[in-house]
């Protein structure tokens, strides 16, 4: 049977009464008192003792409280149920031998030292783990509002609100995720329930007169699919659903900061529980390095490159085809970063020579390589253009590594790469076969490949398309009612490919990876017709009623559902959490490079047939979306 904190609480304050009768007769008779009262008596009075603790501890509800978040109304509830027991105590003990050889200072006595002995374990459990704690007791003002979550980020939130006078929200209630914490109290805020009772708990609260007009969710990692169901709720109840801000802002503000409220945004939507994820390791990759980011400010690329900066490596180059991308992560990590030495370099992937000089001047130990063209519908018009950007510029890349001893190159992939039906995932998929060739053909350096699906909020992606959509008042267009999506943020998806990296470059367990690819386990895939319905109601307005939404159908080279493995990958677990390892099919490098010196110079040459010809040479489950659809 699992023992709850809540009876190991009842167990510890027992046993601290029993404690307390003796040690408050040792401070007033000394050893004397055992032998005036007799063996048999003390024992019965310590016995009867406890028995009544039981009763007026529990009567007046000490245990509603959580230790983590002691506060001035748990002192309260302890000074309560100590005078209980004492008076209680003193009667039967006077009823019993009318106070005979129990003098008579010893009730304040022993008030004291139960007080101390119950309350300095809760008060002092409190400052180790926050180092510090208020006392101070809400402000009755403000908003009403309602807290999801019964953890850090409700405590925090709590003292903020007590901390600041006239503040412009009062807590009336907090519904925890899971049943552990329901019928106690933070702070004195009663925890009313789970997130399954919101309705139960707004009917009582407005029953009590104090019906909330907000509901806060105040961990920012909640399960989509949760914090989904609050919007529904909130949706039917009339009331405005918002979040926190980060709690490392939160713990941050000062007194007389104001506490702003974050919207809920789509990504809290999709967003799983947070990945653990071991930062020793992605920090010791860094740290100390001299690393090179390709496609430096892209959606992905920009996040490795702050990502990266906030690891400390001894130098940070930065390479980006386009002048004005590069100008911007460049200005935000010399405003962020100013003592990280640095270089911004505009150079293509394509040119081979500059990549050459590039690494002889910069002479990188480590290579983040998220250069690419990704549009597929794009890439389907210029389809030479992906192949030399994708795959001839990954060859560019790794070869460029190899010969200038780079101690690692990680690659960033693609969902689509998986039995691509258009030529963007078929070139992304030839930049894995050569790295994997590459990783299995004995060199120094060592080559990772990380795949993933779309991640949210990136250049091009659908949400900034809705956004804008929805800023020019609709409608929202979406190809295909049935299309689905494989989503993870920008943030979560660059960690978990340095995290990935980390294992492959750091842990000599990681040593049979090799020719394999790493692939980040992406939660459910999302229909993209339910994203837009999403979006809509999170800008307030009804999907279908204020704002349609289109079907426009498959654009090129689109299928209706991506695939994170091959049918005849068998997915394996790895060290990191959310990392999963795929072993597709391997080409001998010679076989590939020579591939790819006749694909280049189809590129080259304009040949667009000599170059889908190489491109079925090398990619033999690549199907154009057409006759995909036609099978």
């Amino acid at each position: 049977m699992r023992v709850s904190r809540k009876h190991i609480v009842v167990v510890h304050d027992l046993v601290i009464a029993a404690i307390a009768l003796p040690l408050a007769l040792y401070l007033r008779l000394d050893h004397l008192g055992i032998a005036h009262f007799g063996l048999h008596l003390y024992a019965g009075m310590i016995a009867a003792f406890v028995g009544l603790a039981a009763v007026a501890f529990r009567s007046q509800r000490m245990y509603d409280g959580i230790w983590r978040y002691a506060s001035v109304d748990d002192l309260i509830a302890i000074a309560r149920g100590v005078t209980l027991l004492v008076i209680a105590f003193t009667l039967g003990l006077f009823l019993f031998n009318r106070l005979e050889g129990f003098p008579r200072s010893t009730p304040l006595i022993l008030w004291g030292v139960l007080l101390l002995l119950l309350g300095g374990p809760r008060f002092v459990y409190r400052f180790l783990k926050d180092r510090r704690f208020s006392l101070r007791d809400a402000d009755a003002g403000g908003v009403p509002v309602l807290l999801i979550g019964a953890g850090d980020g409700a405590d925090l939130f709590l003292r903020a609100m007590e901390s600041r006078p006239g503040a412009n929200y009062r807590v009336v209630g907090i519904l925890a995720e899971t049943s552990g914490r329901v019928g106690r109290s933070i702070r004195g805020v009663p925890v009313m329930g789970t997130v399954d009772d919101l309705d139960a708990a707004v009917a009582q609260l407005t029953e009590a007169e104090r019906r909330p007009q907000r509901v806060i969710l105040t961990r920012d990692s909640l399960d989509g699919d949760v914090v989904a169901g609050i919007l529904d709720a909130c949706d039917t109840l009339g009331l405005a659903l918002s979040r926190l801000p980060r709690l490392d802002d939160l713990r941050a503000a000062r007194p007389d900061d104001a506490i702003d409220l974050k919207p809920v945004a789509i990504e809290d939507l999709l967003q799983r529980p947070q990945q653990v994820l071991d930062r020793s390791a992605m920090a010791a990759l860094i740290h100390g390095r001299r690393v090179l980011v390709t496609g430096a400010g892209g959606s992905i690329g920009s996040e490795l490159v702050r990502q990266v900066a906030a690891f400390g490596p001894t130098a940070l180059t930065l390479v980006e085809a386009s002048e004005y991308a590069l100008y911007t992560i460049d200005m935000e990590i010399c405003r962020r970063f100013p003592a990280l030495p640095r270089a911004a370099l505009v150079g293509d992937v394509r040119d081979r020579r500059r990549l050459d000089a590039i690494f002889a001047e910069r002479r990188p130990e480590l290579v983040f390589h998220a250069a690419a063209l990704k549009h597929v519908p794009l890439v389907e018009a210029n389809p030479l253009e992906g192949l030399f950007t994708n795959a001839i510029g990954s060859r560019n890349m790794a070869e460029a590594c190899a010969a200038h001893g780079v101690a690692a190159m990680v690659m960033v992939s693609t969902d689509k790469a998986v039995n691509p039906t258009n030529v963007m995932g078929a070139s992304k998929r030839i930049a894995e076969c050569f790295c994997q060739a590459m990783d299995v053909s004995g060199g120094a350096t060592r080559f990772v490949t990380v795949r993933f699906g779309n991640v949210l909020g990136s250049t091009g992606s659908v949400v900034p398309l809705f956004e804008k959509q929805l800023r020019e008042g609709g409608p929202l267009t979406v190809t295909h009612p049935d299309m689905r999506r494989y989503f993870m943020t920008i943030r979560e998806a660059v960690e978990l490919v340095i995290a990935a990296a980390a294992m492959r470059v750091a842990d000599s367990r990681a040593a049979d990876h090799k020719g394999k690819i790493y692939v980040l386990e992406m939660g459910k895939a999302v229909k993209i017709v339910d994203l837009a319905r999403r979006m809509i109601r999170l800008a307030g307005l009804r999907p279908e009623v204020d704002v349609p939404i289109v079907f426009t159908g498959l654009r090129p080279g689109e299928k209706l559902y991506e695939e994170i493995f091959h049918g005849d990958e068998q997915p394996l677990p790895t060290a990191a959490s959310g990392v999963l390892l795929a072993a597709p099919r391997r080409l001998d490098l010679a076989e590939v490079r020579a591939l790819l010196e006749r694909l280049e110079a189809a590129c080259r040459n304009g040949d667009a047939a000599a170059a889908e010809a190489v491109l079925h040479t090398l990619v033999p489950e690549y199907r154009a979306a057409e006759a995909a659809a036609a099978s």
